[in-house]
């Protein structure tokens, strides 16, 4: 496999976690409007992005393949689940 083949798969297999990791921030201050925010969007963008890279790997590691939708399925709840906590207004540094 070439380098341009390989950066393309690297680009694919990670697309799930950067599309997921800018509009997840987002989506959530647009329709929770009221809720306060532990982290700016930029830092909620980059921890989301490191965090769902590493769901993404993992899966591949442990399911042998990438795209299996148990994979998609992890980085979804685990995207949310960070999400909802920094919602009600936790921050990884403790309260704010």
């Amino acid at each position: 496999m070439g380098f341009w083949a390989l950066l393309d798969h690297i680009i694919n297999l990670l697309a799930p976690a950067f599309w997921l990791a800018l509009l997840l921030p987002v989506m959530s201050r647009l329709l929770i409007k009221k809720s306060p925010v532990a982290l700016t969007y930029k830092t909620q963008a980059v921890v989301m992005l490191v965090v769902g890279c590493a769901v993404l790997v993992a899966g591949l590691v442990l399911l042998g393949r990438d795209a299996k939708m148990l994979t998609y399925l992890a980085l979804v709840l685990v995207l949310a689940t960070l999400q909802w906590w920094w919602q009600r207004g936790r921050s990884p540094r403790g309260r704010r």
